[in-house]
């Protein structure tokens, strides 16, 4: 790849709302740029972006897809990504390698749910933001009422940088507001009313050029130029550009306006760590190598593809470096330029370049390459499960193996095998995020799955403490079988200091402890007097964690108590290992019983943005599944975002009810909080259906 200067490089991603006509305006730049020769379409299934098989049938993007061309001197990588947020880790992750996002916004449907999404990830990731009003061309367009909206919601740093001329039908451009040209007729605004909040939006990262422009002193061209750069990067200005791909009228300006005010690897601070200190990164080639992995694809022939954005230094075919994911140093093989599904091997990368590497097992979607690390990029938390199993038998580890695959391409896709419930279960963003998977799977893998809802993962503690033994004794007619166990247990706080609680608050004759911090389990050996030998103690450990993973009342996994093992017996001839693991299962499963159990569920953090004419709906929806609103706040555009926590198993599907309550204009954000005591009646159920259950296995 011929070197490029870095301030003459553009690396954009293009996101908003599905059907907002993202992947259609990608392929008309390429087109119009001469990148490729062909008249691709979304409809036809000749999308350059829209390559998988998936995104072909269903006619909407499913990844992220990665594409380059070169416009007025300057470089371009464009990343295309998925519209519908049952794919927002996809844009997320391609967030991670540009400086600039552009976010589209249908000119008829207005700010829908993805947008007002995307548009704060971008802010939180710290990218300059320009947004492109899109479909001009439509039918029933409010122009200003669209506007009014975009800067109710985003603020008033949102600024025409063109004005259409015309729209629907009649829509045959647009005009420029930063120079505006002496014809302006058919404008939708005046864009002579436009220019000086537009001028006063740039000069605004520059108090020197502002009171030389309030004093009557007009700003160069030249200087404009520069300082729109800055204001973009410091979000004074969120240029708002128009255009319709099907006609390509305001493509050109689009283009334009990228080169002109996108920012290039150099506007844009950031930093990397070494050990613990901050470290600020220069995009310079003879820098040191700092690259990170900001996607993954399986391709075809099952041939894994990382994408690497290069922030500093130079990367080389054939060259050994450090990954945060590998244990030793790796040997890049061939680096990759891509252009949608298609690759071209080139020999170095430099600050900048966007890449891949291929069939580097050990790297996987987050990874930094490099003696440093980058912040750590936060995926949301999958919560809509399904549970998978193969249709034909003998196929458990070919479907392990492809739900692999499936998890390193979708850093929101989880797979997990359910220790309690035996399952094997994929988590994802929503039903039809799932949905896409097993089409995936079939068509990829050549697997056929069934799925069905998978059980909670609930589980139990207790509430008081107790305390009990148990003598484990059996004689067969040749060497016995003898063990005695005293223990008392206790409920054990979560976030205490284990240490001070060990040994002043609760033990004080305490030999040893051990401490699971899976299950928040703490266990004590206080035995004096050699009662229960030492070399028996790793047995009894073992019977108590048997109890731990397979539960007591209802056969869910065991948390938050301590044990200590304040006495015993033992034989010299019949105490075995055998016998005091049996020992020690038995009276924690006895003691347990007699310290008030209770099973404890998952709780939610959920965010749900509504229209402010649903917030009562949504406020006694909550209330009659049991949730407890946090609070809420205006977020703008006549929205309200609500905070509640609430049990997981009453909002499993609550997708359905959302989009039914409010016309498809909510959307929602679910993170796992905690776990919590189980309403008694509810507990009462479960425990009832667990004991049919385990009459019907035995």
């Amino acid at each position: 790849m011929a070197k490029v200067k870095v301030e003459d490089i553009r690396n954009v991603a293009i996101c908003g709302h599905g059907s907002s006509g993202k992947t259609t305006l990608v392929d008309k730049m390429l087109v119009k740029t001469g990148a490729v020769n062909a008249q691709p379409s979304v409809d036809d299934g000749t999308s350059i972006c829209d390559f998988d098989p998936e995104e072909k049938h269903h006619k909407y993007s499913i990844e992220s897809s990665v594409v380059h061309f070169s416009h007025a001197g300057k470089h371009f990588h464009f990343i295309d990504t998925p519209g519908y947020p049952d794919f927002i880790g996809q844009t997320i992750g391609a967030m991670q390698g540009v400086d600039t996002a552009l976010i589209a916004v249908d000119a008829h449907s207005g700010i829908e749910v993805n947008t007002r999404r995307v548009f704060n990830e971008a802010g939180k990731a710290g990218l300059g933001r320009m947004i492109l009003i899109t479909k001009m061309d439509g039918e029933n367009i409010d122009f200003p009422a669209l506007i009014d909206s975009i800067r109710e919601l985003w603020g008033t740093p949102c600024v025409l940088l063109n004005v259409p001329l015309g729209q629907g039908a009649d829509f045959r451009g647009v005009v420029s507001t930063l120079r505006v040209p002496d014809d302006t007729s058919g404008a939708l605004l005046d864009p002579r009313e436009i220019h000086e909040p537009l001028i006063e939006s740039i000069i605004e990262v520059d108090e020197a050029m502002m009171e030389r422009y309030f004093e009557g002193q007009q700003p160069t061209d030249q200087e404009l130029s520069k300082l729109i750069v800055r204001a973009v990067a410091e979000g004074s200005l969120i240029p708002i550009l128009c255009c319709s791909s099907k006609l390509e009228h305001g493509v050109q300006e689009l283009l334009d306006a990228l080169a002109m005010c996108g920012l290039s690897p150099a506007d844009l601070p950031r930093q990397a760590f070494r050990d613990d200190e901050a470290v600020a990164l220069e995009p310079q080639a003879e820098g040191p190598l700092v690259a990170h992995v900001f996607k993954t694809r399986i391709d075809p022939f099952v041939q894994k593809l990382s994408f690497l954005r290069i922030h500093s230094g130079t990367l080389k075919r054939d060259q050994t470096v450090p990954a945060s994911t590998a244990r030793k140093g790796m040997k890049i093989g061939s680096l990759l330029r891509v252009q949608a599904h298609d690759t071209s091997a080139v020999d170095e990368a430099f600050p900048g370049d966007i890449v891949a590497v291929a069939k580097m097992e050990e790297l996987h979607t987050g990874a930094t390459i490099g003696e440093m690390r980058l912040p750590e990029v936060r995926f949301p938390t999958p919560m809509v499960g399904l549970a998978v199993s193969p249709k034909s038998r003998g196929d458990e580890t070919k479907l392990s193996g492809a739900l692999q695959k499936v998890a390193d391409e979708d850093p929101t896709i989880r797979i997990d095998r359910d220790s309690q419930t035996k399952e094997l279960v994929m988590s994802g963003m929503s039903e039809l995020h799932l949905t896409i998977i097993r089409e995936r799977l079939q068509r990829r893998d050549k697997l056929e799955v069934e799925t069905r809802e998978p059980k909670i993962p609930f589980r139990e503690t207790i509430q008081a403490p107790a305390e009990g033994s148990y003598r484990h004794k059996k004689q067969t007619g040749g060497r016995g079988q003898f063990g005695e166990v005293h223990i008392r247990m206790y409920p054990l706080p979560r976030g205490i200091d284990l240490e001070e609680y060990a040994t002043k608050q609760r033990f004080p004759q305490m030999k040893s402890h051990h401490y699971d911090e899976q299950h928040n389990f703490l266990w004590v050996d206080s035995v004096v007097g050699g009662v229960i030998p030492g070399n028996f103690m790793p047995a009894i450990e073992k019977g108590f964690k048997e109890r731990l993973e397979g539960g007591v009342i209802a056969g869910y996994q065991v948390q938050d108590l301590a044990v200590e093992v304040h006495f015993g017996k033992h034989h010299p001839v019949d105490s075995s290992e055998t016998a005091f693991k049996t020992a020690a299962r038995m009276v924690f499963r006895d003691v347990f019983q007699k310290a008030s159990p209770c099973l404890l569920e998952p709780v939610v953090k959920m965010e749900i943005t509504v229209p402010e004419a649903n917030v009562g709906d949504v406020y006694s929806d909550m209330s009659s599944r049991g949730g407890r609103v946090q609070g809420s706040e205006a977020v703008g555009g006549n929205l309200q975002t609500i905070f509640v926590e609430i049990p997981l198993r009453e909002v499993t599907t609550y997708n359905r009810t959302l989009s039914s309550m409010t016309g498809g204009q909510g959307s929602y954000t679910m993170d796992f909080s905690h776990y919590d005591v189980m309403p008694g009646n509810v507990q009462q159920e479960i425990m009832a259906k667990a004991k049919v259950q385990e009459e019907e296995d035995d």
